[in-house]
């Protein structure tokens, strides 16, 4: 969730798909990396026999020199985008290419955005090196961040909390199993506000008691946003290409705004939460951050599915396309834009002047522009209902989830236990409470008839009643408004504060939110807002597209700023 973030005092803290004769390479290149981690992978030991997945044939692998690779891998390019990273792999190596940015994270300009390096990225890496003459699947080599609530099998999910330090459940995630099917190496995992932002009302975006700080690469005094704040500050800043986050409300969109990124939070359903810390059922969702479109539409192909665990992603298969191959920069001509006017006074003057600006790119670029002043019926009740929704899931999905970890490893078993671990541990409370956890404990489970009627009436609300009614009676596409304006500073006691924010109703619908640069307040990125219907994630991604190679509003922060001790 994106919450109001502040403190008593600033804490420190592409390629074309492959051939067919080359597909069986994606699921072995992804299974033996894994094994390959767990052996030797020396020079006294180079090579690896392996089984050929089609045929049963053994192939023998001969590993390259790992140090050779890295002495001779030239300089990265400050950013990289997906195609970019495989090129780099092709000119030089996969190897020197997860070198360099895990040096590049050790050397000073992660921005504190990256809690911890997958061990097991350079052997990875040297098998796809190894492997280098059978193909590229769709993101070989191309190195992925994680957002710490995300399960992989080599690496502690702990969502920013103490509580989880010890869970290494050995397992991946089924979108993690995906990223590494399709040739991708997890370069690590990324800081994120405690518990999604869900502990208090009071919590601090970017804050974790694992994690410490992430501040805004573009400001340290500044917020990065949350909950999936590591995830963008770390893209910003030129640490991966792609990140993935996830979004209850406003946790993917948020951050890529403030930090001058693309975010992408799918239709729910669209993409597994299996092996994800989870806060809600009805509004959880994973999804990529980068720093295009383009890549966004990669990644996003790569993690979509149906996953028999998750019942939400049944139609998945079904639903998903190549959504880079329907990327269209032509798809704003005709296109009719609804502009959610009655969200725009809430934000900053300069944000609202940027979004009149992006107006006139997005009729340049042939978009027909409707008016919506009158915000959907139950619109101001869609906050309280949200949060009754909110807090009984997470009391009944938490507990699920911490009772499918090791109890060797997690001792908390309960949201219960987890408030009485923080109570009793002064490193978790020092800078907010657990206020909500303990609304959450209170709630009366998924039959209680204030939960039936608040997830009901707040789905109607924001869906058919919401989002969808608007589309239908102004013939519109998609819906447009700002992401949210410039990030705010990290300081509870002054005046400057979040101001206004696109995400609530597609946040609770479940439906596909986009966030696009589109130019900068006062010094500081924000982001244009697309939101859609249920299923209309392609469509989204291509307007977005459309309205990214028009304008290319996006700029770097420069220079990185330094992490902090």
């Amino acid at each position: 969730m994106a919450t109001r973030t502040g403190g008593r005092s600033s804490p420190k803290a592409s390629a074309p798909g492959f051939r067919r004769d080359e597909q069986k390479w994606g699921g072995l290149i992804a299974g033996v990396g894994v094994a390959l981690s767990l052996t030797a992978c020396t020079a006294s030991s180079p090579s690896v026999n392996l089984e050929e997945l089609a045929n049963g044939s053994p192939i023998s692998i001969i590993l390259p020199d790992r140090g050779a690779l890295i002495t001779q891998a030239g300089p990265l390019p400050d950013q990289l985008t997906v195609r970019a990273s495989q090129d780099y792999a092709r000119a030089n190596s996969v190897t020197g290419l997860i070198a360099g940015l895990s040096d590049r994270t050790r050397g000073g300009i992660s921005s504190n955005a990256i809690i911890a390096l997958d061990p097991g990225a350079g052997d990875r890496a040297l098998l796809l090196d190894a492997v280098r003459p059978y193909g590229w699947t769709p993101l070989r080599g191309v190195p992925i961040l994680l957002k710490d609530n995300i399960e992989t099998t080599d690496m502690p999910t702990t969502a920013g909390s103490l509580a989880l330090v010890g869970n290494v459940p050995g397992r991946d995630a089924p979108l993690v199993a995906r990223l590494r099917a399709a040739g991708a190496v997890i370069l690590g995992k990324t800081n994120l506000s405690e518990w999604a932002n869900i502990r208090s009302p009071n919590s601090i975006s970017g804050w974790s008691a694992v994690g410490g700080l992430t501040p805004n690469p573009y400001d340290p005094m500044r917020t990065a946003c949350g909950s999936s704040s590591g995830s963008a500050a770390a893209v910003a800043v030129g640490l991966a290409p792609a990140a993935i986050g996830t979004e209850t409300d406003g946790s993917i969109t948020c951050p890529a705004s403030v930090t001058g990124v693309v975010g992408f939070k799918p239709t729910v359903g669209l993409v597994s939460r299996t092996h994800i810390v989870p806060i809600s059922d009805s509004q959880d969702t994973a999804g990529p951050i980068t720093t295009t479109v383009e890549d966004a539409a990669i990644v996003l192909t790569a993690i979509a599915g149906s996953d028999p665990l998750d019942p939400a992603t049944a139609e998945a298969d079904a639903r998903k396309v190549d959504y880079r191959v329907a990327l269209d920069a032509n798809s704003l001509q005709g296109a009719r834009l609804g502009v959610m006017r009655f969200l725009i006074a809430d934000y900053s003057t300069e944000a609202r002047a940027e979004f009149e600006r992006a107006l006139v790119n997005l009729r340049a670029a042939g978009a027909e522009i409707v008016e919506i002043t009158e915000a959907p019926a139950d619109f101001r009740r869609i906050g309280g209902w949200e949060l009754t929704v909110l807090l009984t899931e997470l009391k009944h999905d938490l507990n699920l989830y911490l009772a499918s970890t090791d109890p060797q490893q997690v001792r908390t078993r309960t949201l219960a236990d987890v408030i009485a671990f923080n109570a009793a541990e002064p490193r978790e409370t020092v800078l907010f409470g657990q206020e909500l956890f303990e609304r959450a404990e209170a709630t009366g489970g998924l039959d209680d008839p204030a939960y039936v009627e608040a997830r009901a009436r707040s789905f109607q609300a924001s869906g058919p009643e919401g989002i969808d009614r608007m589309m239908a009676a102004n013939s519109a596409v998609a819906l447009i408004a700002p992401t949210t304006s410039r990030a705010w500073t990290n300081d509870r006691e002054d005046d400057d504060d979040m101001e206004g924010s696109a995400s609530r109703l597609a946040a609770v619908a479940g439906y596909p939110h986009l966030t696009v640069p589109m130019g900068f307040d006062r010094g500081l990125p924000v982001g244009l807002s697309f939101i859609g219907g249920k299923w209309d994630d392609a469509r989204i991604l291509s307007l977005g597209y459309a309205y990214e190679q028009a304008t290319h509003e996006r700029r770097p922060p420069l220079p990185p700023v330094q992490p902090s001790s």
